[in-house]
């Protein structure tokens, strides 16, 4: 341990901002005015007509996660999504996430029901089980999903093939989620899989069409769900 931090520790101190020069930049430093400024900016800028309520709070948060206000144009809601997912999540269902970056993206503080946020691809048995099904570990990492799949929260934001395989599942005679947020991101698969959900009409889903998505977005969308509070 240095010296410095000896000293530091014996007199209680911090470094002092106040030996720092005076900042050359101009900028907004309160959080709380970032978020009211970013949430006007995106209700002045994005065409949210198609929605209110709870349905507009999940497409505002979705932009305010990726900064694109041209968005709206490719969600896909169905009329039951918002009201279904807020319902489900204040009953305390599980949130269900394909990856790490969704649930860690999950803000617990506005949780209304101490939900569990699920992500089952770090279990061990997913390798194993990826290689036996024939299938990446995102896709096998459901079959761990089973008992927690009815009436849960579904949150997709990675993995294309995590979301057919949960139209699979259903398929199977799994029970249904009460809500699927289906945003997975990329080239291979991510559209497909999206208009596969939006096509199916048997859960309540928020997609967006195309190659945009990602985890951001999806836990941006929960975290509407999960609170009214911006």
């Amino acid at each position: 341990m240095s010296a410095s931090h000896n000293a530091l520790r014996q007199t209680g101190s911090e470094p002092a901002a106040a030996h720092e020069p005076p900042s050359r930049y101009e900028y907004v430093r309160d959080g709380g005015a970032i978020y009211a400024r970013s949430f006007a900016m995106i209700r002045a800028e994005a065409n949210l007509a198609r929605w209110s309520g709870a349905a507009e709070r999940v497409v505002v948060r979705m932009i305010h996660a990726c900064g694109m206000t041209d968005l709206p144009a490719d969600v896909a809601m169905s009329a039951d999504f918002a009201e279904a997912g807020v319902a489900a999540l204040q009953a305390g269902a599980p949130i269900l996430c394909d990856v790490r970056m969704v649930a860690d993206g999950v803000t617990r503080a506005r949780l209304p029901a101490d939900n569990r946020v699920i992500c089952t691809l770090g279990d061990p048995r997913v390798p194993d089980l990826a290689q036996s099904l024939g299938t990446t570990r995102s896709a096998a990492a459901m079959e761990l999903w089973r008992e927690y799949l009815p009436g849960s929260v579904v949150a997709v934001g990675n993995a294309p093939t995590a979301l057919f395989r949960l139209l699979e599942l259903l398929d199977a005679g799994v029970k249904p989620p009460a809500a699927v947020i289906g945003i997975p991101v990329g080239f291979v698969g991510a559209a497909e899989s999206k208009d596969a959900l939006a096509r199916d009409g048997r859960v309540p889903f928020v997609v967006v069409h195309g190659r945009r998505g990602g985890s951001a977005m999806t836990a941006a969308a929960v975290n509407a769900l999960a609170s009214e509070v911006e």
